[in-house]
């Protein structure tokens, strides 16, 4: 037995599914917009990093001439790492601002 398709049903699917699409360019356009700084525990590295991920500038604070390279590999690590979790945390922040009000969209 042939099942009628539901004409408004497909047309509201394709409708909502645009609307992600769009929302999902929004979210990437605004993640690669938005950085974080974050400093290593000893203050010697600063890492920005947007919330893709993208490492953006690493900047030594203080001169490194007298730091061991056991000091900086520390310090550089340490900021990598705060720099990835701030990333995720930005990136989620963004993916909550943008696709927050979704589901009242797709209850509408």
């Amino acid at each position: 037995m042939a099942r009628e398709l539901d004409e408004s049903w497909v047309e509201e699917a394709i409708e909502r599914y645009r609307r992600i699409e769009a929302l999902q360019a929004e979210f990437e356009q605004a993640a690669r917009g938005v950085e974080v700084s974050v400093h290593s525990p000893d203050g010697l590295v600063e890492v920005v990093v947007a919330a893709t991920g993208d490492i953006i500038d690493v900047r030594f604070l203080v001169p490194v001439q007298s730091r061991t390279n056991h000091e900086l590999s520390r310090a550089v690590r340490a900021a990598v790492t705060a720099a990835a979790e701030a990333a995720r945390w930005a990136r989620e922040k963004v993916h909550t601002e943008t696709f927050g009000e979704y589901r009242r969209l797709a209850g509408a």
